[in-house]
């Protein structure tokens, strides 16, 4: 039995995202891991460290709000309002799938906007 459930392994990814460590992300993806948003779709670990990196890059700072989780069996949906280089405004949903060892096998990212 995993020790951390996967809403904590969910928003341990998302305070890592946030702070760019994009070593402790690594550990946190499987090999064969998918990344999907609105623009773009990688598969495997290097492209979605690849593409992580990218994201890091063009940004100086990135935060993370988490306004609702909900959790199933292998899978946590995230409701999050993103803020890049403190002016952007992103609401997004990602949908983050764990495998049997707890390690992230798939995010999908859905673009929303906030109550305006």
């Amino acid at each position: 039995m995993p020790e951390h459930s996967n809403k904590e392994r969910c928003l341990s990814y998302l305070n890592r995202y946030a702070e760019k460590d994009l070593h402790s992300i690594e550990k946190m993806f499987s090999e064969d891991i998918v990344l999907r948003d609105w623009k773009i779709r990688v598969e495997g670990k290097e492209n979605a460290l690849k593409e992580t990196r990218k994201n890091f890059e063009a940004a100086a700072s990135i935060a993370i709000e988490v306004l609702s989780t909900y959790e199933n069996e292998d899978t946590v949906a995230a409701e999050l309002k993103i803020t890049v280089d403190s002016i952007e405004e992103l609401y997004v949903v990602d949908v983050i799938t764990m495998n049997s060892e707890g390690k992230i096998k798939s995010i999908r990212a859905y673009l929303g906007r906030g109550n305006q």
